[in-house]
């Protein structure tokens, strides 16, 4: 086995040939949209087509799968061969060959390796999906030049939309399963009801309905064995129609008197739910069905049942629950691979801007200095720098499109969140935080998370700030006020160096930074959350030093879910 390297003259061409780089945004748009034809698929499915995009779209002389098992499901393996068009049959023996070459366990596998077997040698790229072990890609080719930097970005991004649809498949088989535990309650009920039919008096007791007749002129009710039970009354007591309307409360606030006669005069029959007051001060819910006739010469009469439905409402509220934490795990599952997108992606350009960095100075250190082999280093730094940003600003653009959740939010308690979170941070720089918020400060109505974020990347730019300052006081404020006009306010004030003034809006430009380190996309993220609530961020200098962020947002705004972004704090 040998270790690969990539090719520098790739990044060059793809930004310098117009072709090349319309190829390339072709390719990665059809790897993005991978997802989206496998939604609903099985992990079978979601393997057989991956191989099969990666070989037909880079070329590849063959492509090679293996993703986990999840619950009762079995390791899925998959494998595509250019110049065969066998799958699983080949799966094993390559399986095979790859852990004779590179090691047992996948894991340890190496991004970049040279395979050989008899006569036939391949450039092999892995890619493992996921950062908790779900499985890996491996690409193979016999071309020299394989992989160039864009085939390994592509690759990259088609693992990591591949760990996507793995979890996407893993939530659907829970879904699933759930659903079918449902069915088979439901149809065990079904079944249990329909062998109790043929005892009336068996099925009532079961079933928990009872029936009755009311003739609502001449207040006559008669009611069953079942129907005492249900509303806790001891059988034999009279009952009549002021009784009924009494204990028994439709929904809409009618008497149940006035809903016979509505629901009659609307559609000719009785059919609606309600809530019942027992004997014995408890509450159940009931759904009422009934016909009317025509009795001379007593009037109407309403022949119907009466069910008590109070577990079968508990147990459409407790299935409603189960749904939304159903969703909500899928949708922590959802964040933490797109978590490891970001980190794998945003990670390649940054090691090599650490690189060449590193090689600059020691060309320029160097006696005497090398300022050719600095300046090439400076320009690769440069290449990786805007490799980097282009990551980000792609991934920008997705998040652009996520929903988010609304509540009211106490922007005094959420910044005391954001300071228990930045507490060690803080201490570790020499921070000395100091908060003033406004006692009753009215709440505002937008999503909490989003937040939390604009406050936490405006705290940790003011560290930052303060931390290039040496011998004086490192003061962090954090204020919130009212402002009498429908809206509150928070403030970020610190002691640091400030900036320009004539630099106050370029701070808020996407990749505008004036830290060495930064990437300059906090601050446009943290203004377009604020705007996105209907507010505005802005900062000033302070007279007597240090800058002062601020933000406002209405009282109870609404939000537009639609045009909400979900980030992560930069």
């Amino acid at each position: 086995m040998t270790q690969l390297g990539s090719s520098d003259a790739d990044g060059e061409r793809l930004t310098s040939d117009p072709a090349i780089l319309k190829a390339f945004i072709n390719d990665l748009l059809a790897v993005v949209t991978l997802p989206a034809l496998w939604r609903g698929a099985e992990p079978a499915q979601v393997a057989r087509s991956l191989v099969d995009a990666v070989v037909a779209t880079l070329g590849l002389d063959f492509a090679y799968v293996r993703m986990e098992g999840y619950a009762d499901s079995d390791v899925v393996e998959a494998v595509r061969l250019a110049s065969h068009d066998s799958q699983g049959a080949r799966a094993s023996a390559v399986s095979r060959l790859l852990a004779e070459r590179l090691g047992a366990h996948y894991r340890s596998w190496p991004s970049l390796a040279r395979i050989e077997d008899g006569a036939e040698c391949w450039n092999v790229v892995i890619c493992h999906l996921g950062w908790q072990g779900d499985g890996v890609l491996v690409a193979g080719s016999h071309r020299p030049g394989f992989p160039t930097e864009s085939e390994r970005l592509l690759l990259s991004v088609t693992a990591n939309q591949a760990a996507m649809g793995l979890q996407e498949a893993r939530a659907l088989h829970v879904q699933r399963r759930l659903a079918e535990e449902l069915d088979c309650k439901v149809a065990q009920r079904t079944s249990e009801l329909q062998r109790s039919e043929a005892l009336l008096a068996e099925t009532q007791r079961l079933s928990c309905t009872g029936s009755f007749t009311c003739r609502p002129q001449t207040g006559e009710v008669a009611w069953s064995e079942q129907t005492y039970r249900i509303f806790g009354i001891e059988r034999g007591t009279r009952v009549d129609m002021r009784l009924l309307d009494e204990r028994l409360r439709p929904e809409g606030g009618l008497t149940f008197g006035q809903q016979l006669e509505l629901s009659r005069a609307s559609t000719g029959g009785v059919d609606f739910d309600g809530r019942l007051e027992t004997d014995v001060g408890t509450t159940q819910y009931v759904h009422v069905i009934a016909r009317v006739s025509q009795m001379e010469p007593v009037g109407l009469e309403y022949t119907g049942s009466i069910q008590d439905v109070t577990e079968k409402r508990l147990a459409q509220e407790s299935l409603a629950n189960a749904s939304r934490e159903l969703a909500e795990v899928a949708r922590f599952s959802t964040l933490g691979v797109l978590a490891a997108s970001i980190a794998h992606e945003v990670n390649q350009p940054l090691t090599g801007v650490l690189t060449n960095a590193d090689t600059c100075l020691r060309m320029l250190g160097a006696d005497p200095p090398n300022a050719h082999g600095a300046m090439i280093a400076t320009q690769r730094l440069v290449r990786d720098g805007n490799r980097a940003a282009e990551v980000v600003r792609g991934l920008r653009a997705l998040f652009r499109k996520r929903a988010s959740a609304k509540e009211l939010v106490d922007l005094n308690e959420a910044a005391s969140e954001v300071i228990a979170l930045s507490a060690v941070d803080l201490q570790r720089s020499r921070v000395v935080v100091r908060t003033e918020f406004e006692e009753c400060l009215p709440l505002v109505h937008g999503d909490r998370v989003q937040l939390q974020q604009v406050m936490l990347n405006l705290v940790r730019n003011a560290a930052d700030a303060m931390h290039r300052t040496e011998g004086t006081a490192r003061n962090l404020l954090l204020r919130t006020e009212s402002l009498g006009e429908g809206s509150v306010r928070l403030c970020v004030r610190d002691s640091g160096e400030g900036f320009l003034d004539k630099s106050s809006e370029r701070l808020f430009e996407p990749f505008y930074t004036t830290k060495s380190e930064g990437m300059g996309i906090g601050l446009s993220i943290s203004r377009s959350i604020i705007e996105h609530h209907d507010g505005q961020l802005w900062a000033t200098n302070n007279e007597d030093g240090g800058a002062t962020f601020w933000f406002s947002i209405p009282v109870g705004a609404p939000v537009d879910n639609q045009r909400l972004i979900h980030n992560s704090p930069v």
